[in-house]
């Protein structure tokens, strides 16, 4: 595929809707359609998909594919594969956009060799070279000290992952209509090599960590189970949650689903506040995009100090009692 027209992201249903990541990459998607003077379409799997998927047009999806089958009730990553390989050989894209989640982290390494194409994954940004028309992405390197542009050629089609909380998306305009393309799905069903035996609805209490205005994160300094319990009631307090790094959660402290990091999860809040932790730059590349980042830790040569705004210095279990009754003050007015 040396010859593309457009950009396709490739979308994410949840809850019933689009995923808030998804409405990320078409804002991001249509700067770019708009930069090459192309039009910009987005393709989701699923099954009983209805009319969710045209709410892609008002966050501006000028055309809408979908591929509805029972097999892609839940992921299945082969057969995920295989149409998506079918319907960029068909239309021929210049630039194709994943989402850096549990899926996209899959699914986009496995077309990219489909199409013998080359992947930025991770990405933070993506641009249009105004001269060449080629994709330009920025993405970190060296655990997140530094960004790096990769210009991503004439090869097409170009492809990316765009790390969630990286982009805005778009105000949602809804007088904004489509073209909703059916895909057909004929696949055969000896490619599917994992199948999906079980789904299990976990319902998390509190605010949702990846929505939260407020992210009380903690570390291996925070020290026990226990003293974990803390952040827990400042974060309720606080109308929050609470995020973790690796080497809490290696410790016990906390669910693995509440690391924050270049590996895991990325939070996009009003303000971090990071209690315990160090700053190692694979974890404070998962909260580049706070707002506001406070922290807390007896190490005044911690690294987290340099990329805080607001700084204290002490010991966390002095510290956090008197900011914690401060807050319930403030509160209570």
């Amino acid at each position: 595929m040396v010859e593309g027209q457009g950009v396709l992201i490739v979308g994410e249903l949840a809850d019933g809707g689009i995923a808030g990541v998804t409405g990320e990459l078409l804002g991001v998607g249509r700067k770019l359609a708009d930069a090459l003077g192309e039009e910009l379409s987005a393709v989701f799997l699923g099954s009983d998909v209805g009319d969710t998927a045209k709410g892609a047009f008002a966050q501006g999806a000028d055309k809408v594919y979908v591929a509805d089958a029972p097999i892609f009730k839940g992921y299945q990553p082969e057969s995920a594969a295989a149409i998506l390989d079918k319907l960029c050989r068909e239309t021929s894209p210049n630039v194709v956009i994943l989402a850096v989640t549990y899926m996209g982290r899959d699914l986009a390494p496995r077309l990219a060799h489909r199409l013998e194409t080359g992947l930025a994954m991770d990405c933070t940004d993506l641009s249009i070279e105004s001269g060449t028309k080629t994709l330009i992405a920025t993405r970190p390197v060296f655990g997140g000290k530094a960004l790096a542009e990769v210009d991503c050629g004439a090869v097409r089609p170009a492809m990316a992952s765009v790390r969630a909380k990286s982009q805005e998306p778009l105000t949602p305009d809804p007088s904004r209509q489509g073209e909703v393309v059916q895909i057909t799905v004929d696949l055969d069903p000896a490619i599917a090599k994992t199948n999906v035996v079980d789904m299990m609805l976990v319902e998390a209490e509190g605010v949702k960590l990846e929505d939260a205005r407020i992210v009380v994160g903690g570390g291996r300094g925070i020290g026990s189970v226990d003293n974990w319990k803390a952040l827990v009631e400042l974060a309720e307090d606080l109308k929050g949650a609470v995020g973790s790094t690796r080497g809490a959660c290696d410790e016990g402290y906390c669910a693995m689903d509440t690391q924050l990091g270049i590996t895991s999860k990325n939070v996009a809040p009003e303000l971090y506040l990071a209690v315990g932790i160090s700053g190692a730059s694979q974890h404070m590349s998962g909260v580049s995009f706070s707002k506001h980042i406070a922290c807390i830790n007896r190490d005044a040569d911690a690294p987290i100090f340099k990329g805080s705004e607001l700084g204290v210095v002490g010991k966390w279990e002095d510290v956090l009692p008197a900011f914690h009754k401060k807050v319930k003050e403030l509160m209570a007015e």
